[in-house]
């Protein structure tokens, strides 16, 4: 079989063939059952609209309201009259950010986000750096709006309690990973009731604490212009910046998921151009007014820090207690705080192991991370994705301000390339686009505020965990470079090494086709694409074996994976090159004067779909020797069977226990 070559779970048919075990009963149970490949409408089904791409991915940047506008607050201190203006500031941001990846959907409506814009526009290098920051912030998503939500749930136990929280945690991180290996849908339209339960107890929180205070209003404006003289009398012109840019800066968690529809534009609904971009409306709008309101909420109601309660919690209370609405309402509220800030870890399981399949594409990591189970998931993504989230709260125990920090810095970092990205883009096209000046304006100035809030970020909390993050970033990238080395290596020596076997079928005179004699000794090839490495396992099969077989089947599974399943033509697609392929392969051999056929299959589990087809081959042609390619390195590393595959050596297994042979032909390397 071809190298290298991910695969998960089956497809079209059962591909299982002894009975199942009591692991895949349980996988069955947890995860559900198989997707039918054979379903026409599959994408549409498992595609979303706008309104619940809104709650699997915007659920991230709203909840980003709960944690982002407190930092920012608290780190204000004494000198609150500057939430008015970091209001508008939030608002500002959110609208700059939103409309600038809305043009990145435009440009790119195959989603991949900073990844695949920076790749494509700034090079390969500029690219896994921005995959890389991707990657680390996806966990730490998960991970912050998990450590988020126990802080919320647990503001509303007594302190006894709070040794709780971390193993609470763990479990979300686990519920999670389980029911996003069972599918984005599923998993979207089990959360969507807490999602709208959190937008109905903020609109009564924030609209209802801005009517409440509207009296008031005018002796707030006073006191805040009050502020401001004593502020830049004491602080000065450029204090009062600096202190504004911090707070501003230190808020970044606030903004830290509008970046996530761009990433996750492959699980929308067609037209994905127009999904996508009302969902990043959607998200911009309820973003922009959770954020702005609650710090203005914050000021109007003198809410301060309280010892294990959020600043969410303290308004909750105050504001239940002064328009007499119960305890109810503020369990209510934070509960629905709690409970979103676990949807919004959505968008790392979502996005996440997307980016991670891009990456696998395009051989920055292991291809199996772009293989998908048999509920078209990409479960290998999901679980280290989940995996590392379960590393970070570990390492942080649970401290929301300690990952907020490890967070922004990421995200600003994928939000500056993206930006500088764009920009370039316009820059390029200039001569070509009229209009480019008013195009790149909005990048620039989106460019200016996340360099802006990345630099501040960087240096004020270099020694609280920013160092940390930079590290992982680093350590992450150097990784990328070393598998991408490692596969071009590989490439390379491969075409060295079977250069010559690849021209065989150009040197090879047509010959008429023989007719099969099932009766008579039978080679069983298996192939991948029509490859050089295909040929040598025919030819050293042949050689190894010389005037035995009078048949060739040749068996090959068209593996459907990330980089495959883009649309509703996709299997279709995916049949007609597997069945191109096959055909060069019976050409070839009925060069060499061997009766020759073919049999495929479709499936995301390149394993069992193969098994199927061998013991139906080892059915019809009972005289039958089963044969594999297999890469041989000179020395063998602990890393190799990881970065490539061990199809061979598994199937090999398998058909022993049923009685056939199957031999594994060595491809040096």
């Amino acid at each position: 079989m071809d190298e290298p070559v991910a695969s998960a779970d089956s497809g079209l048919r059962a591909a299982t063939v002894e009975p199942p075990t009591f692991s895949a009963r349980l996988q069955r149970i947890l995860f559900g059952p198989p997707r039918d490949l054979g379903d026409r409408h599959l994408f549409h089904r498992l595609s979303v609209v706008a309104f619940l791409a809104w709650v699997g991915l915007g659920a991230d940047g709203l909840s980003s309201s709960v944690y982002g506008p407190e930092e920012t607050f608290r780190t204000l201190g004494a000198h609150t009259y500057l939430a008015v203006a970091l209001a508008g500031a939030m608002v500002l941001t959110v609208l700059v950010i939103s409309i600038a990846y809305s043009r990145v959907i435009e440009h790119f409506p195959t989603g991949g986000g900073g990844y695949v814009v920076a790749s494509a526009l700034l090079g390969a290098r500029a690219g896994v750096v921005s995959g890389s920051a991707l990657l680390v912030d996806y966990v730490l998503t998960i991970a912050i709006s998990i450590a988020a939500a126990g802080d919320a749930l647990f503001s509303l136990l007594p302190p006894v309690w709070h040794g709780l929280k971390l193993p609470t945690e763990v479990m979300l991180v686990l519920a999670l990973t389980i029911i996003n290996i069972r599918g984005v849908k599923e998993s979207i339209l089990l959360l969507l009731p807490i999602f709208l339960l959190f937008l109905a107890t903020h609109v009564v929180l924030i609209g209802g604490g801005l009517l409440a205070h509207a009296p008031q209003l005018p002796a707030t404006v006073r006191e805040v212009g009050i502020g401001f003289r004593d502020g830049y009398t004491s602080l000065g012109c450029g204090g009062l910046l600096l202190l504004f840019a911090r707070a501003y800066s230190l808020g970044g968690g606030t903004y830290t998921g509008i970046e996530a529809v761009s990433n996750g534009l492959p699980i929308m609904r067609e037209p994905r151009v127009r999904t996508g971009k009302r969902t990043m409306l959607y998200m911009a709008i309820s973003l922009a007014c959770t954020a702005a309101g609650l710090i203005v909420c914050y000021l109007l109601w003198q809410v301060r820090f309280a010892e294990g309660k959020t600043l969410n919690a303290v308004l909750a209370e105050r504001f239940s207690h002064d328009l007499g609405l119960g305890r109810t309402f503020v369990i209510l509220t934070l509960v629905s705080e709690g409970a979103l800030l676990v949807v919004a870890a959505q968008a790392g399981f979502i996005d996440g192991p997307r980016v991670l399949a891009n990456m696998a594409l395009d051989w920055w990591v292991p291809r199996r991370f772009a293989s998908l189970s048999e509920r078209l998931t990409t479960r290998n993504g999901i679980v280290l994705m989940g995996t590392a989230a379960l590393a970070t709260l570990f390492y942080a125990q649970g401290d929301v301000r300690r990952i907020v920090v490890m967070y922004s810095i990421n995200v600003f970092l994928t939000f500056s390339i993206t930006e500088l990205s764009m920009c370039r883009l316009w820059w390029r096209d200039r001569r070509q686009r009229p209009d480019w000046t008013r195009k790149i304006r909005i990048h620039a100035v989106g460019l200016t505020m996340c360099v802006t809030i990345l630099v501040v970020t960087v240096c004020e909390k270099f020694r609280e965990g920013g160092w940390l993050t930079l590290a992982i970033t680093g350590g992450v990238v150097a990784l990328c470079f070393l598998v991408h080395r490692h596969y071009r290596a590989l490439q390379s020596q491969l075409a060295a090494l079977f250069g010559t076997v690849a021209q065989m079928r150009a040197e090879t005179a047509p010959a008429p086709p023989r007719p099969l004699d099932p009766a008579l000794p039978t080679a069983a090839v298996l192939v991948g694409g029509y490859s050089s490495l295909g040929i040598h396992t025919l030819l050293a099969a042949l050689r190894n074996f010389p005037g035995q077989f009078q048949n060739v089947v040749f068996l090959s599974v068209g593996v459907l994976d990330s980089g495959v399943f883009k649309g509703e033509h996709t299997l279709v697609g995916l049949r007609e090159q597997t069945q191109q392929a096959l055909r060069q392969y019976v050409e070839l051999a009925a060069g060499q004067g061997l009766a020759a056929t073919s049999r495929f299959t479709l499936g995301t589990d390149l394993i069992a779909e193969l098994e199927r087809l061998c013991l139906e081959t080892a059915r019809d042609f009972p005289h039958t020797i089963f044969f594999a390619g297999q890469l041989a390195f000179h020395r063998r590393k602990w890393y190799q069977s990881f970065l490539h595959n061990q199809t061979a050596f598994a199937l090999q297994e398998r058909l022993h226990r049923q009685g056939h042979t199957l031999v594994i032909l060595p491809a040096r390397i």
